[in-house]
């Protein structure tokens, strides 16, 4: 993988694939809670952008989707991320609507991605529109790069290209959390969705001491008759089926409390819903582990937000899809087409 010490960008235009697929609705509270979930993505940009002036790039070019958009619809424009992009990047931010022409400004903020099904459907033409923007890609994507989409793919094979420091330290986290963990290695893994869950549990089988399963998984499981290896614990239920029973809680908290690396990704129950016991008492019991923790996925890094523990993880993964096909030893095609 290419990264950014790896490419000239002095005097350059840089396209820079961005993760800003956040929550409009929390935009107000970034100003004063920059370690939110939604913060946290925007502000991953900051390393990258800052090293890029550093090195003297002429025109730095942000680009990046927001929800999945049937069309333009002005409720998910990326224009609503200025303020706060201004605030964290520290520079004055000009917005462009279109794909039409160039534009002046040292910093650019291109219109959602998925507003042109080009995007989405890989489309060589869309990407070549896309390519007028910069003369060097960089990717600072990793929650979109199991996607095949023109702006992570094409992209890559038309201009010199790099991952950024974030991505770069996705990779890197990720793959030291497969390949060379402090040992006991512990994975827990929760929220739905039985056939995404199914791969990852198997591929951490083969290197964590144990995988612990909470969620709606085990109701899914059972249903399923899907089988694991032994060290696959899977929990027990509420009577309501809403979250892990406080038996399994415990039993889960007391293999934690041995390890050294943890990984999670997925809540314990639909704490949504109020029922969160079992994901709080999990949050606790990593937190007080001191153990190495990464931690990602959407619904879970919401619920350490809504407590305030999301600062007490040593790593927040801004993949959810993407850090789970990662786990799962698939090669994501984002970051292959950076070789």
């Amino acid at each position: 993988m290419k990264l950014l010490k790896d490419i000239n960008v002095v005097n350059k235009r840089v396209f820079l694939r961005a993760d800003l697929d956040v929550p409009l609705g929390g935009l107000d509270q970034i100003h004063h809670k920059l370690e939110s979930e939604t913060a946290t993505r925007l502000t991953n940009l900051k390393g990258t952008v800052d090293y890029l002036l550093r090195e003297g790039a002429k025109q730095i070019v942000i680009a990046g989707h927001i929800d999945r958009p049937d069309g333009p619809d002005p409720a998910k424009s990326t224009k609503h991320l200025l303020e706060v992009l201004e605030n964290i990047l520290k520079q004055k931010i000009v917005f462009k609507a279109d794909l039409d022409g160039s534009v002046d400004g040292e910093l650019v903020l291109l219109e959602n991605l998925r507003f042109w099904p080009g995007e989405t459907e890989n489309d060589d033409e869309f990407a070549d529109k896309l390519a007028e923007f910069g003369e060097v890609y960089v990717n600072e994507a990793f929650g979109n790069s199991h996607r095949e989409h023109a702006s992570m793919i094409k992209l890559a094979e038309l201009l010199p290209h790099a991952a950024g420091q974030h991505l770069e330290e996705e990779v890197r986290v990720l793959t030291n959390v497969l390949e060379i963990p402090a040992r006991p290695f512990l994975s827990v893994v929760g929220g739905a969705k039985i056939e995404t869950k199914v791969p990852v549990i198997t591929n951490l089988a083969k290197i964590s001491h144990h995988v612990l399963v909470g969620g709606e998984l085990p109701k899914e499981i059972e249903k399923t008759g899907q089988k694991f290896p032994e060290n696959v614990i899977v929990a027990k239920l509420t009577d309501d089926k809403f979250d892990i029973d406080l038996e399994s809680a415990h039993r889960f908290s007391r293999y934690i409390s041995n390890a050294r690396t943890i990984v999670w990704n997925g809540p314990m129950g639909f704490f949504e819903e109020g029922h969160e016991t079992g994901s709080r008492t999990i949050a606790n019991a990593i937190i007080e582990s001191k153990a190495y923790s990464v931690v990602g996925g959407g619904e879970t890094t919401q619920f350490l937000e809504k407590h305030g523990l999301l600062g007490r993880f040593s790593f927040v993964s801004a993949g959810g899809g993407a850090m789970l096909e990662f786990l799962s030893g698939k090669t994501l095609p984002g970051i292959s087409s950076l070789e």
